[in-house]
């Protein structure tokens, strides 16, 4: 696959517009975020969800796209290996994969955690659909040996997939992301979801990968 016509189609636009002093109209990307409670804006008004400020971060830079919410609540890998297919629809150009929380939580296997990301990216692949791994990072509650299996998925598999990586969600709040204590201010009650403000730290710091993974679109 290979990357950066769209960023080439908008520089030909903006010469076409300096030549003929006509209005071109910018193509719209269709961007799925795809993702557990933290994508879906758990606890939060819709508008101050990961999703919506995503969006508007993103059009406040310029970037015609839109992002699908394809968040659900209590989600784990298996679910997103499950509902894959029919998420990943024809006006869909690229994706953001964030899943895997869910996983550390219960404990699964992470052998298991992987073959259902690999699945997705997989699906991804088959459809030239450029992805951006947003990964986690386990908690020592399992040992270190689980740590480090789970931890060692997401940039494994982005880099067998040829997909962007990005290390981990919370990484925009500062701090030591696997210690909850480090990022208690910027999250709600329930020490998992982050609150409003800590949503607009994350997209701060997730948005120029997301300009990324939009500048891959053909």
């Amino acid at each position: 696959m290979s990357y950066g016509g769209r960023r080439w189609r908008r520089k030909a636009a903006a010469l076409a517009l300096m030549l003929f002093a006509a209005p071109v109209a910018a193509e719209e990307v269709t961007v799925l975020a795809f993702g557990d409670s933290l994508t879906q804006g758990y606890g939060l008004p819709v508008e101050k969800g990961f999703v919506p400020v995503l969006e508007s971060w993103l059009r406040e830079r310029g970037e015609e796209v839109r992002i699908v919410n394809g968040g659900v609540s209590g989600e784990t890998t298996e679910g997103g290996k499950g509902r894959i297919e029919w998420s990943l629809t024809p006006e869909i150009d690229a994706m953001i994969l964030e899943l895997g929380g869910n996983d550390i939580l219960r404990g699964i296997e992470p052998a298991v955690t992987r073959a259902n990301l690999d699945h997705i990216l997989s699906a991804a692949q088959q459809r030239d659909i450029p992805v951006l791994v947003v990964g986690l990072q386990a908690s020592r509650n399992f040992g270190e040996a689980y740590k480090a299996a789970f931890d060692a998925i997401h940039p494994e598999l982005a880099q067998q997939y040829g997909a962007l990586h990005e290390e981990n969600f919370f990484a925009g709040l500062g701090g030591d992301p696997s210690d909850p204590a480090a990022l208690r201010q910027w999250m709600q009650s329930d020490g998992i979801h982050p609150n409003a403000d800590g949503v607009q730290r994350i997209v701060e710091h997730l948005g120029p990968r997301v300009q990324e993974l939009i500048d891959r679109v053909e």
